[in-house]
Parts: structure tokens; sequence; C-alpha cells
């Protein structure tokens, strides 16, 4: 699965890529929507390189490129990334090989590609393309149980949870892309001790560290994928951020499960690591001693030996009051995606499983990644226990659910020997004041 593009001892001719901490070097080249800050122009496709963009719009027109690839670069220069998400492997890997080559340290095509760079500070960032349809999962085995430590401290887990990866349908409408602020909901919810639900602002608003993951090709109506397709077909990962008004949740998930309480805002990072990015940094998938086996349709060598993706998370805040006094954003937690409990390939092949027809461009999130340490949680509840426990922060103040001002940064990394290590980029998100009645 690996290539020359993946040679950690590459380097580029666009200097920012080659320091050691860019999450943008050419060994990465993630794809995202982007125009000019200040600028009513298209929106056009570009690939990530260090501190710059490299505009595939201009890139088409300035410069020569090898055959088959001027064909699939006509879209992106015109803003549409999913006929290359729906594209076979072999084209993405054409895709990507072509572009390391023009973006590496000696290109012939370089004098052409510097006209062709716009730095990232001044390009306005839009989503990567038009989604059809969002699912949430809840793979994160050590937020399910954290959680359900604070309501069932006897059975934290429900008897499904092993066997079947657990999903919601979200909502499209409110997904948006890093930076955004988003308006604090309003909502029914029950406080402590009351007989009778209130109406108004949320007062237990909560950020959810997540990952996205973007189907490429999909499947026809009634032809379920099974884990061959649905390893090959997925184009890439962002970062997600799954607002959570947890007391609306409290309130309205039973029976049918999250609506209101996570309808509100959805965040993700603008740029889309792809799924040949990633390859240096897959890992076997197994289960723990004990823990029942996944069922025949959710299993597969390929899986069982390469099913997981090492992925550092880090969850970072900034409260208003920092900011006014010029203090950087402080960590609240770290932990890993290799330790969700279903692989990316098990959430395509059970969304398919009954027949459903995933789309070209549909988003899956993954659930909120959690990890088995105190201080790993990926999200407020868990690291305040229920609220319990403030959590400090610089400054003494604490932090129990986010208040108004509050900005909440995602960041995620890919790190191994032998491989060049590369970065997602923020997922940022701002708390603004509930709307007036």
């Amino acid at each position: 699965m690996l290539d020359a593009t993946h040679d950690a001892a590459l380097r580029s001719w666009v200097e920012s890529a080659n320091a050691p901490d860019s999450d943008f070097p050419v060994q990465n080249l993630p794809y995202g929507a982007f125009r000019r800050k200040g600028s009513d122009e298209p929106l056009r496709i570009g690939v990530a390189i260090g501190d710059q963009i490299l505009d595939l719009k201009l890139a088409r027109a300035q410069c020569p490129w090898g055959p088959g690839v001027d064909e699939w670069l006509a879209p992106l220069s015109e803003g549409q990334l999913k006929p290359l998400m729906a594209a076979p492997a072999a084209t993405r890997r054409l895709m990507r090989s072509a572009l390391s080559q023009a973006l590496a340290e000696g290109s012939d095509q370089a004098p052409f590609l510097e006209l062709c760079l716009l730095p990232q500070a001044q390009a306005e960032m839009a989503m990567p393309c038009a989604i059809g349809d969002y699912t949430d999962f809840f793979t994160g085995i050590h937020h399910a149980t954290a959680v359900g430590k604070l309501f069932r401290p006897d059975n934290p887990l429900l008897p499904n949870y092993k066997w079947v990866p657990i999903a919601y349908h979200g909502r499209v409408s409110s997904l948006g892309v890093s930076p955004q602020a988003f308006v604090r909901p309003t909502g029914q919810s029950l406080p402590p001790g009351a007989t009778e639900p209130r109406f108004g602002p949320s007062q237990r608003l909560d950020y959810e560290l997540e990952l996205g993951v973007f189907v490429g090709a999909g499947n026809a109506l009634g032809e379920p994928m099974d884990m061959a397709q649905a390893e090959a077909d997925w184009f890439g990962i962002v970062l997600l951020n799954d607002w959570s008004a947890r007391d609306v949740q409290a309130w309205e998930y039973q029976p049918l499960g999250p609506f209101l309480a996570k309808s509100f805002a959805t965040t993700i990072s603008p740029w889309i690591v792809t799924r040949e990015a990633l390859e240096p940094f897959r890992a076997p998938f197994s289960r723990p001693a004990g823990d029942p086996q996944p069922l025949p349709y959710l299993d597969a060598p390929a899986n069982r030996e390469r099913g997981q993706i090492d992925i550092a998370l880090q969850v970072l805040i900034q409260t208003e009051a920092m900011r006014a006094q010029g203090v950087a954003p402080a960590e609240l937690s770290r932990s890993n995606f290799r330790d969700a409990y279903w692989s990316v390939a098990q959430m395509l092949a059970h969304h398919s499983s009954g027949g459903c027809n995933l789309q070209t461009g549909d988003l899956l999130g993954t659930g909120t990644q959690s990890g088995p340490l105190p201080g790993q949680g990926g999200s407020l509840l868990e690291l305040s226990v229920g609220g319990k426990q403030p959590v400090a922060l610089p400054g003494g103040e604490t932090r129990s659910f986010l208040q108004d001002g509050d900005t909440l940064v995602l960041r995620a990394h890919c790190e191994r020997a032998g491989a060049r290590r590369i970065g997602f980029g923020e997922c940022r998100g701002t708390v603004l004041p509930a709307r007036a009645a």
C-alpha cells in the first residue's frame, strides 16, 4: 500500500512544508475547498502544502501535467471534489503521485506552480463538498463506558454495544466548516428535582471529539458493501466536533435517540486527509480477550491486520478571559483513534448492510474518541464527571460545561518511526450567546 509518495525523506520546494511540525508536508496533500478572503470568486479545490494552498484551478491553467491527470484536474479546478472521491483507488493514487512529484524538491513544474500558491491565512475555507447525508456512530468504547457509568453504574454498556456499530442519523443543514461560531441552543430540559420541563438556553453545553469519514463511490440501493468494498471505498478523514446540549439530550433522547440536542451545530476541519496519506499509520484491529468477535459480515483478514488507524487526538480550550489576556488555548485532553471499538470499514459495511445506499460525499462521524485513562475524556461530560468535578483552567477559571465566548480547538496528527508526521489542521468553534426569546 506504500509508494514513493510516502517516502519520509521526500522534501518540497515549498519550504514551510519541510518544517518538522508542519501538518501538511508533501507526504500529506489533503484536499479542501477555498476562495481568497474578501472575494466573491467561485470556490475551487486546493491542496494544503505547508502554510500554503496549491490552487488547482491555476495549476491546471499554468502548468503541464502528465497523461490522464488533466482530465481529473478539470472538475477540481471548478470546485468539484466528488468526481475524484467517487473515482477508483488507482485514479486517486494517480492524482496523489502527480501532485507529489509536482510539489517535491527539484520538480520541473515548480517554476509554474510557484505562481499558483495562496497563503492559507489569506483563504476562506468552505465545505469540501456538498454533503448529502450525515450519520454519527458511537465507536468510542471508553466514552460509551464513562458516560454509561454516570447513568447506569452497574451496567454502563448496553448489551448490543459489542455486537453492532451503533449510530443515529444527524442533521446535514447545521454542519459547518472550521472556524465556526454558533449560537447557544435553546430547548426543553428537566432541571434536577423539577416535575415539569423548562424551555430556555442550554445550561450544559458540551463538545465531542470525533473524526468524520467521507464516503467515496458508495453503493447502490439494496446492494450492501462487503468488508473489502467498505475498506476500499472511504475517501478520507476530517476532525469533527459534535456539539451537544446535554440537558436537552437527557430529556429528549428516550426512546428514539438524539434530536435537537445535536442538530444546532457540528463543526468539521476544512482539509480532508486522504485514505492514501494515512496508509503508513494503519494498525491491527483486535478485541480484548473475552469480548465477542465481530459477526462474519463485519470481519475480514485485512481488517484484523490493519483496520485501525493511529491518529493522536488533542482538545484545547480558550475562554473569553484567556483570549482577552492573550493566553494561548489550554489542553483539556488527549486520546487516540486506535482505541475505537469499530473500524472505518466496519462503519461502512454495517451502514450498508440492510441495503442503505451510501452516496459520494456522505459523512460518517466516529462518535466521541476518549482514552482509557483518567483525563482522556473526549467531552466535558466525562472530564467533569457529569458536572460534579469542574475542570481547572489557567487563570483560576473552571469549566463543567461550556460558557459563552469559549472556543474549542481540536487537533490531530499521525506519527510513526520511518514515516513523516502528518496532521489535520484545526477544527475550531466558538460559542455565541443564545438569541433573546
